[in-house]
Order: structure tokens, then sequence, then C-alpha cells
């Protein structure tokens, strides 16, 4: 935890400690203690840490005041996050703890999915089952709206919500529906939560459109998510007034590199080209130059610009659109390293040694330009695939390219000496028809083109993060903590089923471990089940003030610096590359950055959440439709997961369904321990990792779910 939320914690407290503190709200509080609105959130974050330390406590009506244990008489209470389910049930999901505590129906108390509550430990976990608890208090609501389609009745309407999560209908009085009529998707404003004997009502504030509609699937996902799809029109307009054109006064003082050879390689569709690289060599040095767009110019620092992409944290990409972080003239005008035209970038300049060290490098602001826009099918075919035309074609680019195959490969092999794991999971791509409905499912995977331009990025996002960690300046790293000794242990047990072992020391273990099991698996029938498990035991990468390291790259020093169009954590770093290359990173900009810098990291990460999780219903949604044209047909798939109530099987395509219990043959029980569904009598033994033949019986759109049966064999 960084000094300043320390202070500030402390600030709190000696407040609520005076004499003449009178307990009061949250947004009194703010006023009080001159809170400014884009802080509010780290205010609401104190306040909840000071809630579960139980230094502090809130009324029912929601004021603050220092923790008074004897009226409590020392109750522990607990805040945390609440997930509801559709059947009655919750689970509280509480920051630093590992498992989450289940809420039974009846002790729910009104709570809504997402809220803020309290809870009261009520049974301590055991034989394998969570420590339940009840809701004592709910201190911010967490969902103001929802999106759902539309029910007309005679005199009102109702709302049935697409998270299936919320597990009752939004009661919606007459002159609250807004022209809505059936099979409307719909946003609804939550006006009330309800009561015992009361469901939750609102008021219809967006028509989406009919259910049926092409495209309207994803802007429901798009707004139940809460991602916005149009800019303001401050920001509009601001946008606006960019030129189209670097000028010359943009490029004073900046580092000529229009000379330099180098392209950009990318997806065949991307639009959005923020990086570009260079290669040359000098004796047996490689000089490496990574060029990233300079966002910073064109996106002043708290400008209407800046503020909506940081309340938007980074582009979101769904199977038929990107909601981008910038508007549209940034990401693919003049932010974008278009070939043949003048860009601003930002760029590390590094010598590499044929051993793959980095022996020298610069930072400096720069001006390109693109000589050619490439592919990574394109660059593939020439580096890896030899394809003579295209050598011909690109002639005088060949040798540069076979030199950054070369140093790809340097680089990878560093990275595996180190320790770095590599979890090569084949990627969806979907293919839309023109009403955006799934014509086909492709695995997308990884060749030498895209792995070239990973390590060239990774070496660069390494070399800027242990440069500002070794300045001292303040700074967002990109850290992954070491995984969970308990998962590890659990991981450990179950490859002894396989004559596999894992060394951990002191419950901690190294990233090479990991890397050493994933290659002694490798092209083996249980390499899908272990990689999958080994992936399930680590933590998730985040944003963070402090350099803490990144397990699975296995180094001390990371940071995202390569894609400020796309995310805002770059968007940031480079600003402060830039304040300490113009010699403007004096006291008041340090206390500046200090105040900022772990709000704008928690926001961050939380978005880029966000944006998975969006991104991830997008792909369940139309991997279902595409599965509902093959009803009845029957596939060969590998078991990804096995379950009480039965086995996820996924297919080639990447489609993962159930086949439930009750549609096996006989009696089953589930071993846990070896991750497998057991007969009770002879028959098949279900495992992870196991081939298994299935047919498609049916699907729920709404609830994005495949379900498998078992082919007839007469």
């Amino acid at each position: 935890m960084d000094k300043k939320y320390k202070e500030r914690k402390n600030m709190i407290l000696d407040l609520m400690g005076n004499d003449l503190y009178v307990p009061m709200k949250e947004k009194e509080l703010a006023v009080l203690l001159q809170v400014q609105p884009e802080d509010r959130p780290v205010l609401s974050s104190i306040l909840n840490e000071l809630l579960i330390e139980k230094k502090i406590e809130i009324s029912k009506r929601g004021k603050y005041s220092l923790y008074d244990a004897k009226s409590h008489g020392e109750e522990k209470l607990l805040t945390g996050t609440f997930i509801s389910n559709q059947r009655g049930f919750g689970f509280v999901e509480i920051e630093g703890r590992d498992e989450d505590l289940f809420i039974p129906a009846d002790k729910v108390n009104k709570a809504f999915h997402l809220d803020i509550v309290q809870v009261r430990i009520i049974k301590e976990a055991n034989d394998n089952k969570r420590s339940e608890a009840e809701v004592v208090n709910i201190l911010e609501r967490g969902t103001t709206h929802i999106v759902g389609t539309f029910q007309k009745s005679t005199n009102f309407g109702f709302v049935i919500p697409d998270d299936r999560k919320i597990s009752e209908d939004i009661f919606i009085p007459k002159e609250f529906c807004g022209g809505a009529v059936d099979g409307h998707k719909v946003v609804v404003d939550i006006t009330s939560y309800g009561s015992e004997n009361k469901k939750p009502e609102g008021k219809v504030v967006e028509i989406l459109g009919h259910v049926n509609d092409p495209g309207v699937d994803i802007l429901s996902i798009i707004k139940g998510f809460g991602i916005e799809t149009e800019f303001p029109q401050k920001v509009m307009t601001q946008t606006a007034a960019v030129s189209d054109e670097v000028s010359e006064a943009d490029m004073l003082g900046r580092e000529d590199l229009r000379n330099v050879l180098m392209v950009t390689i990318d997806g065949e569709d991307a639009k959005d080209l923020d990086d570009a690289v260079s290669l040359s060599k000098e004796g047996e040095d490689y000089i490496l130059g990574v060029h990233i767009a300079d966002v910073s110019n064109y996106v002043q620092y708290r400008s209407a610009l800046d503020r909506e992409a940081l309340a938007r944290g980074t582009s979101v990409y769904l199977a038929d659109r990107v909601v981008p972080m910038l508007p549209h003239k940034l990401s693919n005008g003049i932010c974008s390293l278009n070939q043949g035209q003048d860009r601003l970038t930002l760029s590390c300049i590094m010598t590499v040694s044929k051993d793959g060290k980095v022996k020298d490098y610069r930072i400096v602001e720069s001006v390109i330009n693109v000589d050619r826009r490439m592919d990574y099918t394109t660059v593939n075919k020439i580096i890896h695939d030899k394809d003579e035309e295209l050598r011909q074609e690109y002639k005088d680019f060949v040798p540069m390219f076979d030199d950054m195959a070369k140093l790809s490969l340097i680089l990878r092999e560093c990275r595996r000496k180190r320790g770095a794991i590599d979890f090569d999971f084949q990627e969806t791509k979907i293919i839309l028809d023109e009403n955006g409905r799934p014509t086909d499912i492709k695995p997308y995977e990884r060749n030498e083109a895209t792995r070239l331009i990973e390590s060239f990025m990774l070496l660069a996002n390494e070399t800027v993060a242990a440069h500002y960690y070794w300045l001292e300046s303040p700074f967002i790293y990109r850290t992954h903590d070491n995984p969970d000794p308990e998962k590890i242990k659990k991981l450990a047990t179950f490859i002894r089923n396989f004559d596999l072992k894992l060394k951990v020391s002191k419950d901690e273990i190294h990233p090479k471990e990991i890397q050493r099991l994933l290659s002694s698996i490798q092209d083996t029938d249980e390499e899908a089940l272990i990689s999958r498990l080994a992936l399930r035991s680590m933590k998730q990468a985040k944003y963070t003030i402090d350099c803490t390291g990144h397990f699975g790259l296995a180094t001390r020093y990371y940071c995202h610096f390569t894609s400020p169009i796309r995310r805002y954590p770059d968007l940031q770093i480079h600003r402060i590359i830039k304040d300490h290359i113009r010699g403007r990173m004096k006291k008041n900009r340090l206390e500046e950055y200090d105040r900022i810098l772990f709000d704008v990291a928690a926001q961050s990460s939380r978005l880029e959440r966000r944006a998975e999780e969006a991104e991830r219903e997008t792909v369940k949604l139309k991997k279902c439709q595409y599965m509902s044209g093959h009803l009845g047909e029957i596939f060969e798939g590998v078991i990804s997961g096995v379950t009480e109530w039965g086995i996820y099987v996924e297919l080639p395509n990447t489609v993962e369904g159930l086949l439930h219990i009750s549609k096996l043959p006989g009696f089953y029980t589930y071993d846990e321990e070896n991750y497998e569904l057991r007969p009770e009598k002879s028959g098949t033994i279900y495992r992870l990792g196991q081939t298994v033949t299935v047919s498609v019986d049916s699907v729920d759109e709404t609830m994005r779910t495949v379900d498998f049966g078992l082919p007839n064999e007469g």
C-alpha cells in the first residue's frame, strides 16, 4: 500500500476521532475532506477497508463513525460484494479472502446483485463446504440499471433481466413503460429494490430494439455491462479540433526517424495501429526499435478526452464491433501509425546482444514514417513458409524480416530459460454474416509473426519498466502475483496421478516449475487437462503502483507501454516518460502523480476485467447461436471440466457445453480429488482431458449454454 493511501486512511480516522465529529454519510465526508469527483472511488475503497478492519462502522442510515466494540459485543462484520444466483441464494466476494461466503436464500435480506454489503459469518467452513453468512447491512447499491426483455400486460409491464444472476423480474408501472412492446430489449433504471412481498420496480429509459433485430443481442451485452458506445459532445468537439496531419511545431525537438526502415505488423482487419518495429545490425548486435504512437500529444491531461478515456479504461473488442477508448479520428487517424504518413511516437531503441541481453537502450520522443503496413499472415509466409513469391514482392524488407525472426527466437529462448510461462491456448475467431449471425467458428492460432511482435513488445515493456523503477519515479506497473499455495498444492496432488511432480519450497513455486510441467506434457493426451488446471491455479494480472514483479513472465519489471490507443495505463505512463524527457518531473508533478496513480491503476484493472467479461459473454452468445444450427449433430470433444452435476466438453471449434450427469447411464459419483465422475458399478470413468463423443441436445441463448447428450447408439 502506498504512503499517500495510508495517510488518507489515518486522516479519516483522526477526523472521526475528533470530539466535534458528527457521524456523516460518504457524500458529506467527501465535501468535508475536499475530495474531487475523480477521487471518490478511492474514498469508497478506504471506507470499505476501514469497515473490514473494524475501525469504523456505518449506521442503517449510511453514516460513518468510529467502531464501537462494546455496542457490537465484539461482533465481527465483513464487507464485500454480493453476487446473486437465480435460485435465490448468493455469495459474497471479500477482497483478500480466497473463498467466497455462501449466503442462503433466507439470509440474503433483500441484497441485490453487486451490492456492497456487510455480512456476519453464521457457520464456519467444514467438510469442503464454504463458510455461510447472512447479510446484515446494504452499504451501497451495485446495480442501478438492468438490461432485459420487456413483456407487456394490460396495466403494467415487466422486464426479464438478461443477467440470470438477478433472480427476480422487474415490475414496470404503466406510466414508466416508455412505449416498449413485447419482445423489446430495454434498459431499465431501478426505482425500488423491492421488499418481502414486493418485486423490484423500474422505469424504461431506453429501447435497444426488438430481440430479433440484427446487432441488438450484442448491444444488450454492451449496455448490460455499462459500457458507453457514444462519446459526449465535449469529447467530439475537442476531437474535431485535432489536426489530421502532424505539424512542424509538433516535430520540434523530436528525434527524426523517418528514414529508418520500419513496418507495422498486425491482424488483417486491424485499424488502430499503435506499434511499429525496426531492426538493423551493428556487428553481432541487433538494434531493435519499438515505436509507439504518442497519443498523449493529442489527449491532454484532465481534458474531456482524457476524462472519457479514463472512464472507459480500455477498448472493448466484441464479435461484431469494437467499442474504442478514443474516438475513431484519433484511434484510426492521427494516432494510428498508417503507412506513408508522418506520425509522432515514443521510441524504445534497444541494442540487443546475440544472446538476447539488452546492452544499451534509449527512450526518446520521435517522429516516424512507416514504410509498409504488414499483416501476420503475410509475414509468417515470408519468415516461416519461405514463400518465394512474397519474398520477391517484399525483397527490400526480407533481410530485416529474417533478422527479426532470428532475434525473436533468441528472445523467446531467453524467456524460456528464466522460466516464463507460455499458455498457448487457442483463441476463437467467429465468422459472422451481414446480420450478425455466426456462420463459422475457427480456432485462431498464433504463428511466427504474432510471436515475433509479442517478443519485441515484451522486451520494450520490460526495458521501460526497469528504467523507471530504478529512477524511483511514480509509475504504473503490470504485476502478476505468485499463485495461491493451496491451489498449487491441489495441482501437485492431482498430477501425481500422471507420475508428474512439482517442486514447492516454503509454500512458494518458481515459474520455472510450471514451465517445466507444461513442457513435459506437450503433445500428450493430458496436455489440455493439466494446462487448464495450471492456468486455474494462477492469479489475475493487474495494474499497480508498486513493482512487485510478474510471475507468469518470470520478470521483476514489467509495464504496459505499447498500446496507448486502447489501454489507459499505457497512455498514463507515456505522460510520465515525457515529463522525465522534458525535465518537467518537479515537486508538483511528483505530488500529482502520487495523488492519482493508485486510483488510475485500480480503476484500469477493474475496467479491464469488465471488458474481458463482456468479450467472453459475446463469444458465448455467438457460439450458442452457431450451435443452434447443429442440433442433433454428433461431435467428438475433450472433457474440459468435471463437476458433481456433470462434465463439460470442449469441441475442436472451442465451443463448450454440459453433459449433465442425468444423461449418463447408471449412477455416478464425483471424485473431487481426481476430477472424475465414477460409475457406482461398471461403466466408463469420465475424467478431465478424456476424449468423448457427444450429441448437441439443446441450446439456450438467454443463458448462453449448450447442452450435450450421449449419441443414441441404436
